[in-house]
């Protein structure tokens, strides 16, 4: 039975490496007809955020309404606002065990306060996800790249902000979805949930999440640190797409 899981989930992981292959490449060469349909914003930003069964109702709540306050802070606002372009592109996608990522708020203009406080009411209204088995650190990078790349708009950056508690347990190996994100010019940055029993876990997210030129990691000390942690990355992030 052991042996049987295991070769369906490197099975699985093949077939995810030989999708990303094929589809993130020919995605960047896109014709130029199709490239002038997209929506310029000075950044595109795929918030990854982990809903897996360490975390629990009350939980899922506070990093969403993090979310919420960090996107709608004065300070971001007027970050997004003093882009060339002011304006940025958004989504809110959860993922749990391999198999389980969701696009839970699709991809979003935000050019003011309104629209960044509408989209963070939509993240907040989200049933909750259940999905046990793991962390599907990887297929999440995975899938979140492959958002990027057919979203419909055009950001003179492009972003990964990954947040979770956990290593990679199952599925596609982390550093590999990062390598091919990476190859086609996605930048993952790191957002560490810190746990007693995972010390070390922002030196995993340095060796095996995140990826390309200026990638960092900010770490909350709980979730109750998250927005504090997750408005410091925001501007750290907007403004990088400003230079």
């Amino acid at each position: 039975m052991e042996k049987s899981s295991g070769f369906l989930v490197m099975v699985r992981a093949i077939g995810l490496l030989v999708v990303l292959s094929i589809l993130l490449p020919s995605a960047v060469t896109t014709d130029t007809h199709a490239a002038e349909k997209r929506i310029p914003v000075d950044l595109e930003l795929a918030f990854v955020v982990d809903a897996s069964g360490s975390i629990d109702d009350a939980e899922t709540q506070l990093q969403r309404q993090g979310y919420l306050d960090a996107l709608s802070n004065p300070k971001v606002v007027q970050a997004i606002t003093s882009g060339f372009l002011q304006s940025v592109a958004v989504a809110y996608i959860e993922f749990a065990a391999d198999g389980c990522e969701r696009l839970s708020v699709p991809w979003t203009r935000i050019h003011d306060r309104a629209s960044a406080i509408a989209f963070g009411r939509r993240v907040l209204q989200q049933p909750q996800m259940y999905c046990p088995g793991g962390n599907a650190v990887g297929d999440a990078i995975a899938f979140a790249a492959l958002s990027i790349e057919g979203n419909g708009f055009e950001g003179t950056r492009r972003i990964i902000d990954f947040s979770g508690d956990g290593p990679n347990t199952l599925g596609l190996p982390a550093h590999l979805a990062r390598d091919d994100a990476v190859r086609v010019g996605i930048v993952i940055n790191g957002l560490v949930i810190e746990r007693p029993t995972m010390p070390d876990l922002d030196d995993y997210f340095r060796s095996d999440i995140i990826g390309g030129p200026g990638a960092f990691v900010v770490k909350a000390e709980s979730r109750r640190t998250f927005a504090a942690a997750i408005l410091k990355k925001l501007i750290l992030e907007i403004a990088s797409a400003q230079r």
